[in-house]
């Protein structure tokens, strides 16, 4: 099967899955996953899996993609923060449905590598930092939207904070030993409204210890 029957194939079932925002669908159509994705599995880019990638990361699935960025309800104007930036996949994503995208990876080799993929297709709008995600991006703040791909351990306080009131935040919870519940937060006047999505996985939430001068943007 060639690649662009593989793109349709996915695209096929996305829609059953669930996701229906034709902006997200257009994105992820639109984007070579194939870029994204480690030698030796690009015969996969366009299977719904999680693939391993450098620093014992994982590229997210690409269902979980769509579903998580369709809940995240992202308007063109819009200031995104994405913790984990990983292959760059899902940031580029991000970045096709709203004004600038800051996204924080705390291994400098995976952002070095996303870096090079958005220069190579040419996505303008996207800020990158090394550094701890848990602290999210205070000088930027408040975003209108916040994705985190990995796992914390309950809604994290400090990025609640960088949202603006009326923003949404999508962020995988442990709930259990064995299982992760993908929530989506709501900041209003009042404090926090929160939706639980469904099971997903994901590689936990982590602190990270870098450099001074790993933390320029």
């Amino acid at each position: 099967m060639s690649p662009d029957s593989r793109k349709i194939r996915l695209i096929m079932d996305l829609r059953r899955a669930g996701v229906s925002d034709l902006r997200v669908l257009q994105a992820m159509e639109r984007l070579p996953r194939e870029a994204f994705t480690p030698d030796g599995f690009r015969d996969q880019a366009y299977e719904d899996t999680a693939l391993p990638i450098a620093c014992r990361q994982t590229m997210t699935a690409p269902i979980a993609v769509g579903l998580m960025t369709q809940a995240l309800e992202i308007g063109e104007r819009m200031r995104v923060l994405e913790i984990g930036t990983g292959s760059g996949y899902h940031t580029a994503v991000l970045a096709r449905l709203c004004r600038r995208v800051y996204t924080v990876e705390r291994h400098r080799d995976l952002l070095a590598e996303a870096e090079q993929r958005f220069a190579r297709l040419t996505l303008s709008n996207i800020t990158t930092r090394a550094g701890d995600g848990t602290l999210g991006w205070r000088e930027q703040a408040p975003f209108e939207r916040i994705c985190v791909t990995a796992a914390a351990k309950d809604v994290p306080p400090i990025l609640a904070e960088q949202l603006a009131v009326g923003g949404l935040m999508v962020v995988p919870v442990d709930h259990g030993p064995r299982e992760q519940r993908l929530l989506r937060v709501r900041r209003t006047e009042q404090g926090l409204e929160t939706d639980d999505l469904g099971e997903m996985r994901f590689v936990p939430l982590v602190p990270a210890t870098v450099r001074r001068s790993d933390m320029a943007s």
